[in-house]
């Protein structure tokens, strides 16, 4: 083919092929152009996003608000954990652990013919209720070196039902928990929150608000 139909096709087959070129230029240059930012478009105050957040509580939640109520039959049940090691009767032989008859309210390492840890008896003291939720919770972190190969209790109401029943083998004259123990316990292990200025400024002016939508209208006076 010669002449000016050849010529047709070779401008048509041109004009394709530049106009083609200019679309594939556009829609990379247009459509996805490559920006880099020099800083981010929003600033975040306030440190990394995956660290924030108050960090998670460690340790056991307050039980001598638990205990009077606790159900004993359910200790008794999770003491069965405890039997290869312990055993619960009045005047029962040591075993791998010592016997535990009115371990509670009486003094740690009470038995005379058992081998306790060095930790155990420089800890001192007794074993109140305070000191057999920490125990239960995790030995090894209450008693540094004990003996006692046991993970603890992490629930409250297992501790609780625990100690409970503990305290009808020969312990049932030790008193249940006064509102003042309760009280310190709660601050310790489970305190308030605490609240920050601007949070008290802010809930000092809800209750303003509050009190000026229940406020009566004053009437104003007649002028006489």
């Amino acid at each position: 083919m010669t002449g000016p139909d050849s010529n047709k096709i070779f401008a048509a087959i041109l004009i394709a092929g530049i106009t083609a070129y200019l679309a594939a230029f556009v829609a990379d240059r247009v459509v996805a152009p490559e920006v880099k930012l020099e800083k981010n478009a929003v600033e975040v105050e306030g440190g990394d996003v995956a660290g924030g957040g108050p960090a998670a509580k460690t340790g056991p939640e307050p039980i001598m608000h638990l205990i009077a109520s606790a159900d004993v039959a359910r200790g008794e049940k999770l003491s069965k954990a405890c039997a290869a090691c312990h055993s619960f009767d009045n005047g029962g032989a040591n075993m791998v652990g010592p016997n535990i008859y009115g371990v509670v309210g009486g003094p740690k390492a009470h038995s005379a013919s058992f081998a306790y840890s060095d930790g155990m008896t420089s800890k001192g003291g007794s074993w109140d209720y305070d000191s057999l939720n920490k125990f239960l919770y995790k030995p090894k972190a209450f008693i540094d070196g004990t003996k006692m190969n046991y993970v603890g209790l992490k629930k409250p109401e297992d501790r609780a039902a625990m100690i409970a029943w503990l305290r009808t083998l020969g312990s049932s004259s030790y008193g249940l928990p006064s509102d003042a123990q309760i009280a310190a316990e709660k601050a310790e292990l489970a305190p308030e929150p605490e609240v920050s200025e601007e949070e008290g400024a802010e809930d000092g002016s809800e209750e303003a608000a509050a009190a000026d939508d229940f406020a009566e209208p004053v009437t104003p006076a007649a002028s006489h």
